[in-house]
């Protein structure tokens, strides 16, 4: 047994001691491991040293990084290599098994050789994977053994940070319960990717003022929102909108509605999304809604795939016969650091509303500093069965008669 031992670790990359303490035991793995070049002690004697890249690791600091991981191109040998050790530790001491196997993968794919699947995680630095590996471990495993997640993580990487289209079609195309759990623990509970982003305030957009000759109050401002749900299945339906982020998405219904609870107010966006697989499929949210300070302002949250965003929504217009609408929004996902402003020109059936009304459709588009030719309109063709329906106890409009052009209940 010990002549096949000595033989293995002539060809051994890595060496992992646990719990090894006898000085008989001791001085036979110094003599017979000083050729392997990454040797990590858990529970041993001191006498042990652990070793990285070749360096014997005491109290000063000496071996390297996982630089191949956080885009170097070269392993820095002189550089932290003691808080490997002491993460690599920390997880032992957490004798969690997640954990430990994140950590020995780590070791590998910065010592060894690259491991495909840690190329996914889009780290900044050392930092990053040391608060993902101390908070996150089981998520972030999961994430890199499921290939639905790693899929979404890979999409990622090819997007740049700032690109929300292409990121925010990743997401859509590959969500799962896993990569939620990794997104909300990793981006949104501890913010291990260190960003920030906050809700734009420019352009400022005015409200509308009033509607059919009554001044708009709250209660009219949400059934405006609430739009034509009751007499058809959707409050409207999404003709164009000025964020390519969101708009690139086919066959878009809003459903608007009270909840069961007094003073609550939801907004269930339904749509389309074409994966990378070409499948197409349908996507759902969720958002609370709050009053604005100001009448015809909203406050919306959502948690998205693990990731909260806020946005401020302003009903700009509404047609008398509610034929078109006009909602601009500013809104940000902080823990995933990004901003983004938008409007939504939406209609029942998801048309362009009639020619006439292209002059106050251009007078609206302009308060919110849009140009008409900024659109990106919507495919609402092919838009079978789109899983719609509100929760039980949801209640609709309040004052406003969908089917009288001139009607409001004061």
């Amino acid at each position: 047994m010990a002549i096949r031992l000595e033989r293995e670790l002539l060809k051994a990359d890595i060496l992992v001691i646990v719990a090894v303490t006898n000085k008989e035991s001791v001085n036979w793995i110094k003599i017979r491991s000083k050729t392997i070049e990454n040797v990590i002690c858990f529970d041993s004697s001191p006498d042990l040293k652990n070793r990285l890249g070749g360096y014997d690791i005491h109290n000063e600091v000496r071996g390297s990084i996982f630089g191949n991981i956080l885009g170097s191109s070269e392993l820095d040998k002189a550089k932290d290599s003691n808080e490997v050790v002491q993460t690599v530790s920390e997880a032992w001491d957490r004798r969690s098994s997640d954990d430990i196997r994140f950590c020995l993968l780590l070791l590998i794919n910065a010592y060894i050789r690259p491991v495909p699947i840690l190329k996914n995680l889009r780290a900044k630095g050392f930092s990053t994977l040391n608060c993902m590996l101390t908070n996150c471990g089981r998520q972030v495993l999961n994430c890199l053994l499921d290939p639905n997640c790693r899929k979404a993580l890979q999409c990622l990487n090819k997007c740049s940070p700032v690109d929300q289209v292409c990121n925010y079609r990743c997401i859509a195309s590959y969500e799962s319960e896993k990569l939620e759990a990794f997104s909300l623990c990793v981006l949104q509970k501890n913010n291990c990717l260190e960003l920030e982003a906050e809700v734009p305030t420019k352009p400022y957009v005015p409200p509308m003022v009033e509607f059919r000759g009554q001044n708009l109050s709250h209660e009219i401002a949400e059934d405006l929102f609430v739009g034509w749900l009751g007499n058809l299945q959707w409050s409207w339906r999404v003709v164009a909108g000025q964020n390519p982020a969101y708009d690139q998405f086919p066959c878009q219904y809003q459903l608007f509605y009270r909840g069961k609870a007094k003073g609550s107010f939801w907004y269930e966006p339904v749509f389309q999304v074409k994966t990378f697989e070409g499948e197409m499929v349908w996507r759902r949210r969720k958002y609370r809604v709050k009053r604005g300070k100001i009448v015809g302002t909203f406050n919306f949250s959502v948690l998205d795939n693990g990731v909260v965003s806020n946005e401020f929504w302003t009903i700009v217009d509404v047609a008398e016969d509610l034929s078109w609408g006009l909602f601009h929004y500013h809104g940000a996902a902080r823990a995933a650091g990004q901003s983004y402003t938008g409007a939504v020109l939406v209609s029942p059936d998801g048309a362009f509303p009639n020619e006439r009304e292209k002059t106050k459709i251009i007078a609206a588009l302009d308060k919110c500093e849009i140009k008409e030719w900024e659109l990106f309109f919507v495919d609402n063709c092919s838009c079978i069965d789109p899983p719609l329906g509100t929760p039980e106890g949801s209640r609709l409009h309040a004052t406003v008669k969908i089917d009288d052009p001139n009607w409001i209940h004061v």
